[in-house]
């Protein structure tokens, strides 16, 4: 095989913005001329499919995999629904939920990156890279296609983790849960979906959080008349609703709303089974979020 200089493969990726290997194995058969590698990368879509990661991609699927290693949930973006929809696309996105929960390197991670995921070998039997099949797949399916984000949750003892996904990957959720069976696990994720808890326990949301609802509650009873005694009292219920708008335990249970998620919890599973923990991404949103 012809000696290419990885100079000139750096000078071919950063013209075309196609992957490294796909810019050498295009030297190695333009035997070195660089502008008949442009031609070459440009038959095979790559280039095309460079020039399109510029374009928005804001639809694409969530995806949710529990192994016995790690629990992840992924966001793969494309531009359209209907790419999203596509078994290519699909099967992309499942295997590369697979590959997180296997690669023990990223242990545990809420925040993970996405470039670092793109560096990884595609599979134990080629030198292709993760960035690499999604060029691939962008010139197969003509959108600009991104990881956007993932999360990897590793088991503590005892926990089982349990998933959902809702709305064709619109929606995806983890729930880790100390005890109880599996179809409480399932009708956690789904009411997680569904209710948008931003806590697990009122234990996690901070003093600070707490005196800016009270601030606000005092300022609109002072703003309305109440008296100082009153004030107090509305600050009090302000924070109260707080906890039961915002803490996944003290939300009423949507499949009961009689009862809040902490009382099916008790009795389905135990006071043990209080202490869990849940994870959910919706498609698009903005991703500074930390769930419980």
């Amino acid at each position: 095989m012809m000696e290419i200089s990885s100079k000139l493969v750096a000078d071919l990726r950063a013209e075309t913005g196609v992957g490294m290997m796909d810019c050498k194995r295009a030297l190695v058969e333009a035997s070195g001329d660089f502008e008949e590698a442009k031609k070459i990368l440009r038959k095979r879509g790559l280039a095309a499919a460079a020039r399109k990661a510029d374009r928005a991609a804001s639809e694409g699927l969530v995806v949710a995999r529990v192994t016995p290693k790690a629990a992840v949930l992924l966001e793969l973006n494309c531009e359209t629904d209907f790419v999203a929809r596509t078994t290519d696309f699909r099967d992309f996105a499942d295997g590369l939920a697979d590959q997180i929960a296997a690669h023990d390197a990223f242990g545990e991670t809420r925040t993970g990156d996405p470039a670092e995921l793109g560096s990884l070998p595609a599979n134990d039997r080629t030198t292709e890279t993760v960035a690499d099949v999604v060029s691939h797949l962008v010139a197969k399916l003509g959108e600009n296609i991104a990881i956007r984000r993932f999360a990897r949750l590793v088991p503590r003892a005892g926990e089982r983790f349990a998933s959902y996904v809702h709305g064709h990957g619109r929606i995806g959720v983890l729930v880790g849960l100390q005890g109880g069976d599996f179809d409480l696990g399932k009708d956690l994720a789904m009411h997680v979906a569904a209710s948008d808890p931003r806590f697990a326990l009122r234990s996690e949301v901070t003093d600070a959080m707490l005196e800016t609802e009270r601030e606000i509650a005092r300022a609109q009873a002072a703003q309305a008349g109440k008296p100082a005694n009153v004030v107090e009292r509305i600050a009090d219920g302000k924070v109260e609703k707080f906890y039961q708008e915002t803490v996944l335990t003290e939300q009423a249970f949507v499949k009961d709303p009689d009862k809040t998620v902490g009382q099916v919890v008790i009795e389905r599973g135990g006071k043990e089974v209080l202490d869990l923990r849940f994870l959910r991404f919706k498609l698009g949103e903005a991703s500074a979020r930390t769930d419980a």
